[in-house]
């Protein structure tokens, strides 16, 4: 049977007791090292699971799945995720190329980024679609992005965006000529999300990330070091990265209108001198 075991966000502990039976029973067990990153090394993994780790990274898991797949119709196989197994699409396709192949598939859940963000205080069920925010290269800007907050922002959804980590890539140089030379994994950060929106917003005005517009940083959510900050584009551009800390970083931008206990939790999280802690309810909910 092949496992698909989600890790929770934290580290080693978060494993649910169902998870940690599955692990045990495996021959084999590998961890996606690419889809996110959990914030041990897979070191603490195989000393609290008791069983080696094998890290699978992007070229494994979506151009070469058969190191995964190999003999998991006579034996146990587990493939661990960050988060819920399903929380990427590259998971499905691991699940579909199992039932492909005869494959006998059990998948034990966990929390992810998806439900942990309720932690800010914004009701879950006013979420509109997730985005990913890529990071910006000198040739590619995308906009889409933005224009995919603004459907959600018309629409009065909040918008979780979960921003882009870079892990074993290569250069467009170094991809042309066929050289195994990986770029330093990046992870990008709030402050980065905020500018790249800001631009977008330059390019399209449509009034939806503009530097008065609120915006939530939520850092290492689920983590003993979890963090939320909040505050106005503009306001949040002003932190240092120091104060946001390590990866990995997501970013929420808040409907228009807010529920009031929506707004009271916001200004638990709000920067010392955000606008946002100066306003009533009433008010903000004027703009």
């Amino acid at each position: 049977m092949l496992f698909l075991i989600g890790l929770g966000l934290g580290d080693e502990r978060d494993i649910t007791v169902k998870g940690l039976e599955a692990i045990k029973s495996c021959k084999r067990v590998f961890l996606d090292a690419y889809t996110s990153i959990l914030g041990v090394d897979k070191g603490n993994l195989e000393a609290y699971y008791g069983v080696a780790v094998t890290v699978a990274d992007r070229e494994m898991v979506e151009s070469a799945a058969d190191p995964i797949l190999q003999d998991a119709d006579t034996e146990n196989v587990a493939f661990l995720v960050v988060g819920d197994p399903f929380g990427a699409t590259t998971h499905t396709d691991l699940y579909m190329r199992a039932v492909q192949r005869s494959i006998p598939v059990r998948v034990v859940h966990n929390a992810s980024i998806i439900n942990a963000v309720g932690s800010c205080g914004l009701q879950l069920y006013s979420y509109g679609p997730i985005i990913t925010v890529p990071f910006f290269t000198d040739n590619w800007r995308p906009d889409s992005p933005y224009h995919k907050i603004a459907a959600n922002f018309k629409a009065g959804m909040h918008t979780l965006c979960l921003l882009d980590i870079k892990v074993k890539e290569q250069s467009e140089e170094n991809l042309l000529k066929g050289r195994l030379i990986y770029e330093p994994p990046r992870f990008m950060t709030v402050r980065q999300a905020v500018a790249q929106l800001l631009e977008s917003e330059e390019r399209n005005g449509l009034s939806v990330c503009t530097p008065s517009t609120l915006g939530v940083g939520m850092m290492r959510i689920g983590s003993e070091s979890q963090k939320i900050i909040v505050g106005t584009m503009s306001e949040l551009l002003e932190v240092s990265e120091d104060m946001f800390g390590g990866p990995l970083h997501s970013f929420i931008l808040p409907a228009k209108d807010l529920h009031e206990i929506e707004f009271q939790m916001l200004q638990l999280y709000a920067l010392p001198n955000s606008v946002i802690k100066s306003v009533t309810f009433a008010d903000y909910n004027k703009h």
